[in-house]
């Protein structure tokens, strides 16, 4: 065939003067019946690459997609364009169905779109039998790949289509795979190693930055400030988080709608519906959306929650700007993201957790990477080098670098840990040998006897990974296997032999907020505090009720700061209402007038609390209330950490809220199997929060010696709470 037919066809059917890099190359080798692998960039114009051969063959192009969704619109589209085209699958009422597969008998179609599934049954392929196939389409082909991000074991048997089809030539097209999966993708379909065309992967038009993730409510609501009534997508991890976001940018007065599998049929295509016809401006969705939509003026893409891979990370960005003018990407990072990913990846198991290990390692090593330029390590991920030393359109390129300090008595430690645990360890155990920690697996190792136990205490356990993140990626480590397990290279032993200096970032350690910390840093009086305390403990105690249900440990710091002498100055104190006034106000003052008179001490000014509640129920964030709310209809931690996309020490905390608020909580069945504490360590532990109140865990660690960390006593003082509250009271 001569290409100035398919030029005839680009611009007299499909209305464009000129083709894209590469389509006219892929187009002419389909025509000339060579199988032909092409890896296009989401939004490089792949569909035309089986949409102009379909009408210039004689027989039928069938093109295999797993996105039912995107059917509809696609055939919509070609029928626009004059193309007759039809879809199978089981969105169509069995007459409809009969009716399409009676145009295909009849030759009035020239494309024809099916789910592998579909493909696979009996009826169509003997359907397809009847009539001359001409060209077999695969699209998102990466899906045959067990190393692809989307691997479908279905796409696997489509081999034995190609087989049952000899005559017709084979067009297997992707927009995101590395060597290695392309590599699979051809041997799979018995391809020719020189049929291949792989466009750049370098979108020149996207600003590309990952920010640390904060408060990332705020920052999203910061970013989409800045794009007002514009076109975009934000991509989150979970089903329940798309829901939350979505209703909280609604509440914000944004033009914003939830898209994931979820969603009744009905609701997700009219809001699919909706954003390509910019009636809504956002769509919040899962990675479910966005495959296929060819809508050009998608102006951001955020990413709230960190993806599983690069190749989904990049395919996402991909949908934004396709009419090439600039448009802006931004992830919002942070660890827990990955602890949760890995949280998931544990449930795994073989080859596939093999693949998820490395998927994320890279996709972190990239979040991470604070010095160059964003578009080197995407485009070698593919295969491709960036050769400019900068591209000035991302946030390492146009921002001054991290300044590097010297890390090299970090570096030391942890090598030198990692040596004397074996290299057996991934880096979370080694973290926790630094610092010290007395959990079940470092004593059961013997590795609290280690020379580099408790060396490492001036930094936090988040700081100790990145560090080993550094170490990694520098090349003085290498991970293996699924356990992550850390040895030491080479260049590890002869920089320890030889002391050299190593470079690196120690990240800033966060500043955990806690409400009302200021007032606690006030400097209160201690010995006032330990006699409000055994004052609060014997009312406790003659009321059948824990501490804490009295007043919590900040009533009593403030109460032994400011000295009120009066029920108006008391009510000023956090956390003392009317009704705890009434109940306990007259014996706190009286031991505090006591104290002051004995002492000579004057009250002190207090600003009234913000909340003459305390800790009450107006304090209680939205998704504190739903997460509780949910957790006594029968969720399970596992389940709310999956809906929020959370890890399990955040949800204990928004339910110990909730409790402390002064609301009921049922449901503590599953709790005791989260936690590794003994019988007599979770005896200790509850005499303790008897003892000491349970609103601040660092007096029960110090009580307890260290003997159980902060996760377990989390999981027990909820367990506490529960089954305090479940007591009767006097």
């Amino acid at each position: 065939m001569s290409t100035t037919t398919s030029s005839s066809i680009l611009q007299q059917t499909f209305g464009y003067d000129t083709f894209r890099p590469l389509q006219r190359e892929v187009i002419e080798n389909v025509l000339a019946r060579r199988d032909t692998l092409a890896v296009m960039p989401t939004g490089g114009g792949k569909s035309l690459c089986y949409q102009i051969p379909s009408l210039l063959f004689e027989g039928l192009t069938v093109v295999i997609s797993p996105l039912i969704s995107l059917m509809k619109d696609q055939v919509e589209q070609l029928r626009a364009f004059g193309v007759p085209s039809l879809f199978l699958n089981s969105t169509l009422s069995p007459q409809a169905y009969q009716e399409n597969m009676e145009y295909v008998r009849n030759g009035e179609v020239k494309l024809l779109y099916v789910a592998p599934e579909t493909l696979l049954t009996g009826r169509i392929l003997s359907l397809l039998d009847s009539v001359q196939v001409d060209c077999i389409t695969i699209d998102e082909a990466h899906c045959i790949s067990e190393w692809g991000h989307d691997f479908r074991p279905e796409y696997r048997q489509l081999v034995e289509v190609r087989k049952r089809f000899p005559n017709a030539v084979c067009l297997a097209l992707t927009a995101t795979a590395t060597s290695r999966v392309r590599q699979d993708i051809r041997a799979t379909l018995k391809f020719a190693t020189t049929n291949e065309f792989v466009a750049s992967f370098n979108r020149e038009n996207l600003y590309i930055e990952v920010l640390p993730k904060r408060d990332a409510y705020t920052q999203t609501v910061e970013l989409l400030e800045r794009y007002k009534d514009q076109s975009g997508i934000i991509y989150c991890f979970s089903r329940r988080q798309v829901d939350e976001l979505a209703a909280y940018l609604k509440m914000r007065g944004y033009s914003a709608l939830p898209y994931h599998a979820g969603l009744e049929d009905a609701e997700r295509k009219r809001n699919q519906e909706a954003f390509i016809r910019d009636d809504t401006q956002i769509i919040v969705a899962t990675i479910a959306f966005g495959m296929g939509i060819n809508k050009p003026n998608v102006r951001f893409v955020i990413h709230f929650d960190l993806p599983k891979s690069i190749e989904s990370y990049y395919q996402e960005i991909g949908r934004a700007g396709r009419d090439g003018l600039p448009a802006h990407c931004t992830l919002l990072y942070s660890y827990s993201d990955v602890a949760k990913i890995n949280y998931f990846i544990d449930q795994k198991d073989g080859n596939g957790k093999r693949v998820a290990i490395q998927h994320l390692d890279a996709i972190v090593r990239y979040a991470e990477d604070e010095r160059t330029c964003r578009r080197k390590p995407l485009l070698n991920y593919f295969g491709e080098s960036y050769e400019a030393d900068t591209c000035s359109n991302c946030d390492n390129c146009t921002s001054a670098p991290t300044p590097l300090t010297d890390i090299t008595i970090y570096a030391q430690k942890f090598l030198s840990c990692v040596k004397r645990a074996d290299e057996k360890f991934g880096a979370g155990h080694i973290a926790d040998i630094l610092l010290g920690s007395k959990n079940e697996k470092v004593l059961r190792w013997g590795h609290d006897k280690l020379s580099t136990y408790n060396i490492g205490t001036e930094l936090t356990k988040k700081q100790w990974m990145h560090i080993a993140r550094q170490l990694l990626s520098m090349g003085y480590l290498k991970q293996e296997g699924e356990y992550h397990t850390l040895s030491l290279t080479a260049r590890a032993l002869e920089s320890l032999r030889k002391r050299e200096p190593v470079f690196g970032v120690v990240q800033e350690a966060e500043r955990v907020r806690v409400k009302g910390k200021k007032k606690e840093e006030v400097e209160y009086n201690s010995a006032l505090f330990a006699i409000l305390r055994q004052k609060r403990k014997d009312m406790a105690d003659e009321a059948g009720v824990p501490p804490y249900v009295v007043f919590s440990d900040r009533t009593l710091v403030e109460m032994a700061a400011y000295y009120p002498q009066s029920s108006e100055s008391l009510l000023k104190i956090s956390g003392v209402g009317q009704a705890k006034l009434r109940q306990y106000g007259d014996a706190f003052l009286e031991v505090i007038r006591n104290y002051c008179e004995k002492h000579g001490l004057e009250e002190r000014a207090l600003t009234p609390s913000p909340s003459p509640k305390g800790r009450g129920e107006s304090e209680l964030s939205p998704r504190t209330r739903i997460i509780a709310e949910a957790f006594n209809e029968g969720a399970t931690i596992q389940e709310l950490m999956e809906r929020h996309g959370i890890v399990a020490s955040t949800i204990l905390d928004h339910l110990t809220k909730y409790i402390l608020a002064g609301n009921k909580l049922s449901n503590g069945k599953g709790l005791q199997s989260l936690t590794s504490a003994t019988p007599e360590q979770q005896g200790a532990a509850f005499a303790a929060f008897d003892e000491l109140s349970p609103t601040y865990l660092k007096p029960v660690f110090d009580k307890l010696n260290g003997m159980l960390n902060y996760d377990d006593l989390k999981i027990l003082r909820m367990m506490y709470l529960i089954a305090r509250q479940e007591q009767p009271h006097h």
